[in-house]
């Protein structure tokens, strides 16, 4: 729903972070009945009081499992009465009794929303997996109700139908726009069956997609590979001791254990020079909700490609693809895919050109078995190693968690002034959360940053920013309350938490996004921080990867987790060397994803929609490389059917264009962190929300449009 009041950023929130769940106490039996008859009585219901902790931050301790049905009940019968108050005043519609008080009406909801959701992504049971269905189709319902009152519109148009001339500023003229055209995104001017049809689409769609996100939850919880030591061979120490360690909280002590956390299976896809074990681990990774299970996905995601087109078309667009693109910078699918075969083209190239130095590798050790998708990563290693005497286990014993995350925190000092002072009286939903207090260059505070780095089984894969409270002035100077949540390896008691070079970049990314929601400095909610569409948000989290990567700041921050000596200078040579290595591999693999998702969001009409066979016609029509499989394969693919990308996944690749394209300003600058350049930085992007156009404020920070130059450059597919 592209109507970011209050109201759709709940409702967004029950869509992006579907699939996991909060730590909760009992669910009561009760908790389908009704608010009075509810296990939980107003009285002592968190949210139905203030929340006297630092910053207003969420009192996780407080908040039991039974709370939530009657606050999600009371908080939208209070936003029906705010709205119902919006329809029924006497007074002509203007921006303030019409606009402005649609952004206040709501907040109740959004503060549980926001709560319940984030904390289901981090720490899922079967119990809260059953509150979030019974919950979503509730929003949904909420939802269409509010977006489709002929009513409520009919005072939103009146004010857009006068904007002109109406004395309204640049933020609020763009405010007024979003949400106009958000209602009629919503389907605000179909007939009344029309939109009684449309809204139980989305009822659907949202059932739907918080069954796929759970489902990839669930199959992902239920794979593990159980190892001995004898079945190490190739590991280093680090993934050793990970895998004990995974293996020690599952209480199978003296075992070691492979799950499909990212950061579990892919070293071990990297490292293990057992192919039997490789091939367990890769086909139980790709083959996530595609295992003909109770957690199967494929009938799910073949509906929602149903409803999606369904929807598209009714609301007069051609399909799905074009109704998510004609609301985003890029603006229309052809101009979508003219991006993404401009890259794809030479990294096939590039891709068969790596996949003949693996052959070699393979041939010079003898190996008669043919190159398959398990083997890339582990032979794609020892050519590395080859090239450019690297070795990815030595290369992580100088990125520990605590130096990188100083890092990151270096870098917004440098470019805006950013001081972080971490916090321990700050409630946290988990022991391992941490909580930073982030001040401006003059020790105001402007927010709290919390940090939930380690993987566990109650938590959904990936990596992501999130937030339990956005800025904005409107009631107040109100400030933003950001999460960020990684999935790295917990290592044992006392040991420390070693990344990869990958993860180390991961780091930088999330926490761009933090820096984009705690800068941000508008007057409306529906305009502030990362609500913007998927391929302008992307932007100031890739540029911030840039900084880990320059050697200034790998020779300050990459120190030995033992010694704590920096880097070596040979080391950071070879590093920068190798840079493109694997390119090819990692290009297509990205892209071929973002290929399906376009295919199948560009289809008028869907019916005897085979999953397995559509990726592989649409993908070897492409003339992918056999070797090489999606990055997400449709089943466990997230961003698509369990979150906001349907039609956006190409999202990365545009962003990278103005990324790389502005990182350069800096470079040009002869100064990573150039004071002006950071200024710019702050000023027309980090700060602005959805406030400008998307090219006029590129243009604000970087003096120009973006070109694809650098972003070829540094994939090396120039």
């Amino acid at each position: 729903m592209s109507l970011k009041t209050p109201l759709a950023i709940a409702v967004s929130a029950a869509v992006f972070l579907a699939g996991c769940s909060k730590q909760p106490e009992q669910v009561q039996s009760e908790q389908t009945q009704s608010v009075e008859k509810s296990s939980s009585d107003i009285a002592n219901n968190p949210f139905f009081s203030e929340w006297n902790t630092p910053f207003g931050a969420p009192p996780f301790a407080d908040i039991k499992t039974e709370h939530f049905l009657p606050a999600f009940e009371k908080a939208m019968a209070e936003h029906k009465n705010e709205i119902a108050a919006i329809i029924n005043d006497e007074r002509a519609a203007d921006f303030d009794n019409t606009i402005a008080a649609m952004e206040l009406a709501g907040s109740a909801l959004t503060r549980v929303s926001r709560v319940f959701f984030n904390l289901t992504g981090t720490e899922s049971n079967e119990q809260m997996q059953a509150l979030q269905r019974q919950i979503s189709p509730m929003l949904t319902r909420h939802s269409n109700e509010i977006s489709m009152d002929v009513n409520l519109f009919k005072r939103v148009k009146a004010v857009y139908d006068k904007r002109e001339g109406s004395g309204l500023n640049a933020e609020q003229k763009r405010l007024l726009e979003r949400v106009y055209n958000g209602f009629v995104r919503t389907g605000a001017n179909l007939t009344e069956q029309e939109r009684a049809e449309l809204a139980t689409i989305n009822e659907r769609i949202s059932a739907l997609t918080t069954q796929f996100g759970q489902n990839s939850l669930n199959d992902s919880r239920a794979f593990k590979l159980v190892l001995d030591e004898s079945d190490l061979d190739g590991l280093p120490k680090a993934q050793r001791d990970a895998a004990a360690a995974t293996a020690n909280a599952m209480d199978m002590p003296g075992k070691y254990v492979i799950t499909l956390n990212r950061a579990s299976v892919e070293p071990f896809l990297q490292f293990s020079s057992r192919r039997d074990l490789r091939e367990k681990a890769f086909n139980g990774w790709a083959k996530r909700g595609d295992n003909d299970n109770e957690y199967d996905n494929k009938a799910i995601l073949v509906e929602m490609v149903q409803l999606r087109a369904k929807r598209a078309q009714l609301l007069g667009y051609k399909h799905h693809s074009e109704l998510v693109l004609s609301n985003s910078m890029a603006s229309s699918p052809e101009t979508a895919m003219e991006l993404l075969m401009k890259v794809w083209t030479p990294a096939v190239a590039k891709a068969e050109q790596e996949r003949e130095w693996l052959k070699e590798q393979m041939q010079a050790e003898g190996a008669t078995h043919d190159l398959e998708p398990w083997d890339w990563r582990y032979y794609a290693e020892k050519v590395r190693k080859a090239k450019f005497d690297l070795n990815q286990g030595e290369i992580a014993e100088y990125f520990e968690l605590e130096n990188m995350l100083e890092a990151k925190f270096y870098v917004a000092e440098q470019l805006f002034g950013l001081k972080f002072v971490e916090r321990s009286d700050v409630p946290v939903y988990n022991p391992v959360v941490r909580v930073w207090e982030v001040q401006d260059s003059a020790g105001n505070a402007i927010g709290l940053f919390f940090g939930d780095y380690y993987a566990r089984s109650t938590k959904r894969s990936g990596a992501w920013m999130s937030a339990f409270r956005t800025q904005q002035k409107l009631s107040g100077d109100v400030k933003p309350i950001i999460i960020n949540n990684m999935n790295l390896n917990k290592p044992a008691e006392g040991e420390a938490t070693l990344m990869s070079f990958s993860d180390a970049v991961t780091l930088f990314h999330e926490f761009g996004h933090a820096l984009h929601g705690l800068l941000s400095n508008v007057t409306y909610p529906t305009l502030s921080g990362t609500s913007v569409p998927r391929d302008w948000v992307e932007f100031p989290a890739q540029l911030y990867e840039h900084f880990i990567e320059q050697p200034e700041m790998l020779k300050k921050f990459a120190r030995h987790y033992k010694t704590n000596e920096p880097m070596p200078a040979a080391l950071l040579e070879r590093i920068k060397q190798a840079s493109n290595f694997n390119q090819g591999f990692a290009t297509v693999e990205y892209t071929a994803s973002a290929l399906v998702d376009m295919a199948y969001h560009q289809m008028t009409e869907v019916k005897d929609l085979d999953v397995r066979a559509f990726e592989d016609k649409v993908l070897s029509d492409y003339g992918k490389p056999d070797e090489i499989i999606m990055r997400h394969r449709s089943t466990h693919f997230g961003h698509i059917f369990a979150g906001g990308y349907s039609s956006a996944y190409y999202a990365y690749m545009w962003s990278e264009i103005l990324d790389a394209d502005g990182f350069d300003a800096f470079l040009e600058a002869k100064n990573i962190f150039d004071k002006d350049t950071a200024k710019r930085l702050y000023d027309f992007i980090y700060s602005r929300g959805d406030t400008l156009d998307y090219f006029e404020a590129y243009e604000g920070f970087r003096g120009r449009r973006p070109t694809t130059d650098a972003l070829l450059r540094n994939r090396g597919l120039n």
